[in-house]
């Protein structure tokens, strides 16, 4: 049967909003780069700050309406919010202090990996060989990485961006677990007002703390405000958006795809925009770690053996968890 020309718009549409997904997130890394003289709590805490006011419409019905499902399972609401939310990008910004942004994508690329090793640990999924190949492959990247940026250095030991990198991996697998067993708890938009609410409240502390000891950043300077801008409207909530209506489209497993391109994005970016010197180790090492992302996500896991029951039935009112907005991370 003929393809109609609507559904063909729409894969076209939904391979569009990829791409965009790709450049908003590799935008993340860039801002975040040249944003560098704030420090990581400051950035983190008015990215979130702006991504509340702007998420405001779109979620505060949502919010209000099943306020008592965020009371009732407050425990994994925290979770999901402590490291998905508010410090795997506080990671992220702390580690551009030190590192290169195409180190930190890179690194990034790792996280399905990850992923899928504390996900055959903690639920108990078992890996077919392919995948653990492509996870020591991933993993041989990321270390080739680290290693090939100590040796530029000339400092003998790890940069500590890159080590920092390593918390944001591992926060983030953590909310994809998370995700993977708490999410359809919770109404789609209004899940992440409440998340990027609390962890302004979480993030304010340490803001504070950051403005105390080292002083006040400029309050006027506008090229400061122009990249919070950024981070709050587009990583945060555009991205978030058109990446859902991919996924409607196209599918999970499609539409996640294309952010194993954010190492090339986020290093031509870095090229052209922050004057960084790109490095065979770094093109060969990202090489690997897309090439063994790709080998460990498009295999299904051989079986699950933990007792998680399936999802529940989506309560009266809402949609069921498979239709429900996915937060691809990055």
């Amino acid at each position: 049967m003929p393809t109609s020309p609507l559904t063909t718009n729409g894969r076209w549409g939904a391979y569009l909003s990829c791409v965009l997904v790709v450049v908003f997130y590799s935008g993340n890394i860039l801002t975040g780069s040249a944003l560098a003289d704030l420090p990581p709590f400051t950035v983190a805490f008015f990215r979130v700050v702006i991504a509340t006011v702007v998420l405001l419409p779109l979620g505060w019905r949502a919010a209000y309406r099943d306020r008592s499902v965020f009371r009732h399972h407050a425990r994994p609401l925290l979770f999901l919010t402590i490291t998905g939310v508010t410090f795997f990008n506080t990671f992220i910004y702390a580690a551009l202090h030190f590192t290169s942004a195409s180190n930190v994508s890179v690194l990034e690329t790792v996280i399905p990996v990850v992923t899928a090793l504390l996900s055959a640990w903690l639920l108990r999924e078992r890996l077919r060989w392919v995948q653990w190949a492509g996870v020591m492959l991933s993993l041989a990247g990321a270390v080739w990485v680290v290693l090939a940026g100590s040796a530029r250095s000339g400092a003998g030991r790890l940069n500590a961006g890159d080590l920092i990198m390593l918390a944001a991996i591992v926060s983030w697998s953590l909310y994809s677990i998370g995700v993977k067993r708490y999410m359809h708890l919770f109404p789609a938009y209004g899940v992440v007002l409440v998340m990027t609410g609390l962890s302004v409240v979480v993030l304010l502390p340490f803001a504070v703390g950051e403005w105390v000891i080292g002083g006040m950043f400029q309050i006027g300077h506008w090229p400061f405000w122009s990249g919070l801008l950024y981070l709050g409207i587009f990583p945060s909530v555009v991205a978030l958006i058109l990446y859902n209506r991919a996924v409607m489209t196209l599918g999970a497993s499609q539409a996640s795809v294309f952010l194993n391109f954010l190492p090339v994005v986020t290093m031509l970016g870095a090229y052209v925009l922050l004057d960084e010197t790109i490095t065979l180790p770094q093109i060969f090492g990202a090489t690997l770690v897309v090439a063994g992302v790709l080998l460990t996500t498009t295999t299904a896991p051989a079986a699950v053996t933990t007792q998680e029951s399936p999802d529940p039935a989506s309560p009266p009112g809402r949609r069921p968890a498979s239709e429900r907005l996915q937060d691809p991370g990055a």
